[in-house]
């Protein structure tokens, strides 16, 4: 009896063993935060080093106005992309989660992935909101990609790197010409592109006056009037959502055009609506 019980305690030590690797080997598939380049290391518990096959951009407005929210996303691709996931910081402002694939980490303010994501069109994203601080300065955003084979061991195949850091100008639209930025009129890249159903164009005013922003489709017939009055001389923003334009147009996939006018100036840019 007493060589029986000392055979079932060797065997539970040997499940709680087991047990307890995989949790440890396994801890992170809910993310894990401070690998990025603010204050880390980087994935290491999936490899040791970086891999120059793993490709992480982060993606989205160069300039922001203060306490200005701006969405950005973080795209991974190459490795073994069976699964991919991040972990994202900034060096002021504050990070948020557009969807239930980011979860916010209260403890360091920083985004990590919820579960590894599946890959679609041979690359994972992960989109997030920032708002920039109250105060001009040039932040950072810092993020890393991992892409795993998923498997269920740590797999020495399973690659990682840090995305280029991201800087952004925060700037304030009072005063600027006389401090800070010098603003030149310019009609900027829509993003995301391609979207659904949404998207936000960003423009900058030399000069304040009347500006108009509209959306044509590819056969030049007005879509929606985006901004029509007075606004003064800056950074400005408008979101083009296809779900509040008009039902009966029901807008198909393709090319659109967005044209800003105010004063003298005419830009026209295109952007693709993906459904």
């Amino acid at each position: 009896m007493k060589i029986f019980l000392n055979k079932n305690k060797t065997l539970v030590t040997v499940v709680l063993i087991i047990i307890s690797a995989s949790v440890l080997l396994f801890a992170y598939s809910t993310g894990k935060t401070g690998v990025t380049r603010k204050n880390g290391n980087g994935c290491t518990c999936h490899n040791p080093t970086p891999s120059p096959n793993v490709v992480v951009t982060i993606i989205g407005p160069d300039t922001l106005l203060i306490n200005q929210s701006a969405n950005y996303s973080v795209t991974i691709s190459g490795g073994p992309l069976v699964r991919a996931g991040t972990d994202i910081a900034v060096s002021s402002g504050t990070l948020a989660s557009l969807g239930s694939d980011l979860r916010l980490d209260p403890s360091d303010g920083e985004l990590t992935h919820t579960l590894p994501k599946a890959p679609s069109s041979g690359k994972v994203t992960f989109s997030f909101l920032y708002t920039a601080p109250a105060v001009q300065q040039t932040i950072t955003i810092y993020a890393n990609g991992n892409s795993v084979n998923f498997n269920g061991v740590n797999d020495p195949g399973d690659q990682w790197n840090f995305a280029p850091n991201k800087n952004v100008v925060i700037v304030n639209a009072t005063g600027i010409k006389n401090n800070f930025v010098d603003f030149k009129f310019a009609l900027n890249q829509n993003y995301p592109n391609p979207f659904n159903p949404s998207t936000m164009i960003s423009y900058q005013l030399a000069a304040s006056g009347n500006v108009v922003l509209k959306v044509y489709d590819m056969l030049g017939r007005e879509v929606t009037t985006l901004v029509n009055e007075f606004q003064t001389a800056g950074l400005h923003t408008a979101v083009f959502n296809m779900q509040q334009v008009q039902s009966s147009l029901q807008l198909p996939s393709g090319v659109y055009f967005y044209k800003l006018e105010s004063g003298n100036y005419v830009s026209i840019k295109k952007m693709v609506l993906l459904k």
